[in-house]
């Protein structure tokens, strides 16, 4: 988020991209390469200025190594203390153009990494939790500093096998940033994970308020925090309403503080319908 709350932008680079139709329909197929299934995802907020992107591109259009991710005409590169982030991308459904470069600077890198399921087939690692974030786009013009985070989520499995849905969200605090993380898996059972995050990085496990019901996303998803006991959680705005996902930004209450979060819910019994797989390749378009 900008400094002055005008603007937001959220940034996706996915090998083997777990939202896309064309990945599901070749492992059914056998094997699926996840090189030829890449895509950068940006989602840019603000007055004026909103814009989605997530086209697919194949192996020969991708280029990745330690520290270097190429896909298409966009870039992400890590020396070391800064990611910085190239995007030449268009948009969906309308064909608007996202141009500029995003550089993000972690205040410090936790070595904090979770395993979601027993099975090992899913982990999270909130690689920095506390980062600074200099956004200079000049398509659409605009330039803003803030706060931001980062973090990576890896798979040997697709999402929907491992996970009926998810609540997700990130707060920055006085002393540092809070981490809520809670689901059902497809077996039927759940977790309810939260952290803080010191300004060095360290993990500390909380445990958060009961369970905040924030009304549904506009294709009935449903969305859920955790905040304070008698301190209800308010839905500040809806950022991102897709028939599997939500994004928004919510004001909870974590150990007594008010916080502004990044929240996301995520539906994967949905996002494995017939229908909705037919309906992807309108927002995530292929380049072979």
């Amino acid at each position: 988020m900008s400094a002055d709350g005008r603007y937001g932008l959220s940034i996706i680079a996915f090998i083997g991209s777990v939202f896309s139709p064309y990945y599901a329909w070749a492992r059914r197929r056998g094997i699926a390469d996840p090189l030829d299934h890449c895509a950068l995802n940006v989602g840019l907020y603000g007055p004026g200025v909103r814009r989605w992107t997530m086209t697919e591109r194949g192996r020969r259009h991708v280029s990745a190594a330690t520290d270097h991710f190429a896909i298409g005409p966009s870039a992400l590169q890590w020396d070391g203390r800064t990611l910085t982030i190239a995007i030449d991308e268009i948009g969906t459904p309308l064909p608007r153009r996202v141009r500029g470069t995003v550089r993000v600077t972690p205040q410090a890198i936790t070595d904090h990494v979770v395993t979601l399921n027993p099975e090992g087939h899913h982990r999270w690692w909130p690689i920095a939790p506390l980062a600074s974030v200099e956004v200079a786009l000049s398509e659409p013009d605009l330039c803003w500093s803030g706060p931001g985070y980062l973090d990576m989520n890896q798979g040997d499995a697709p999402l929907a096998d491992g996970f009926r849905s998810w609540h997700w969200s990130r707060a920055p605090t006085p002393d540092g940033a809070a981490v809520l993380y809670g689901g059902t898996r497809r077996d039927g059972s759940t977790f309810d994970l939260g952290w803080r995050f010191d300004a060095d990085g360290q993990a500390s496990a909380i445990q958060p308020g009961p369970t905040a019901p924030l009304p549904k996303s506009g294709w009935r998803i449903a969305r859920e925090t955790r905040s304070d006991r008698g301190r209800p959680a308010a839905l500040v705005e809806t950022l991102e309403d897709t028939p599997f996902y939500a994004r928004s930004v919510v004001r909870t209450s974590l150990g007594g503080e008010s916080v502004t979060a990044m929240h996301e819910s995520l539906s994967l019994d949905r996002f494995a319908s017939p229908v909705v797989q037919a309906m992807l390749p309108f927002r995530m378009p292929r380049r072979s």
